[in-house]
């Protein structure tokens, strides 16, 4: 069974400082609010390959390893990324595009539940609406840059 969910939003920035933002996985806990912690654990910077030890608020608060590994790196265009962690693995997309004078940006989420896991359905569509709705904090914090 797929689960997807997708926002956008258009940020009153240029998309390089959003794309630079977005590319470095350590700034995610200003503005995702169930991200724990996070930590790159490759070498070298941001870019495809890079990979990221996260942790994110689970049921009843408790902690679950979610890392992250960077898939796809098209500057101020695109940043694709897999979960390599955690009971659910989804893959995601950050996609940049020129609006309004600022940078419109999509963020996409899609995972494919199977066998057992096909009971968590409800709770893993529930996390991921949750998960790209944070985009508006995304706009907040770096309007307010």
């Amino acid at each position: 069974m797929k689960i997807d969910a997708s926002n956008e939003v258009v940020v009153e920035r240029p998309p390089g400082e959003v794309f630079a933002f977005l590319a470095d996985a350590e700034n995610d806990p200003a503005w995702r609010p169930g991200v724990v912690d996070i930590e790159r654990v490759s070498a070298g910077g941001p870019g495809a390959g890079a990979r990221y030890r996260q942790g994110v608020k689970g049921p009843r608060g408790r902690r679950i390893d979610a890392d992250v590994e960077t898939t796809a790196y098209e500057p101020d265009r695109l940043i694709g990324f897999r979960a390599t962690a955690g009971p659910v693995r989804p893959e995601g997309r950050y996609e940049l595009a020129l609006a309004d004078g600022g940078t419109r940006v999509r963020f996409a989420l899609a995972a494919e539940v199977r066998g057992l896991k096909v009971a968590m359905a409800p709770a893993v569509r529930k996390s991921m609406a949750g998960e790209v709705g944070h985009l508006e904090n995304l706009k907040r914090v770096l309007e307010r840059a």
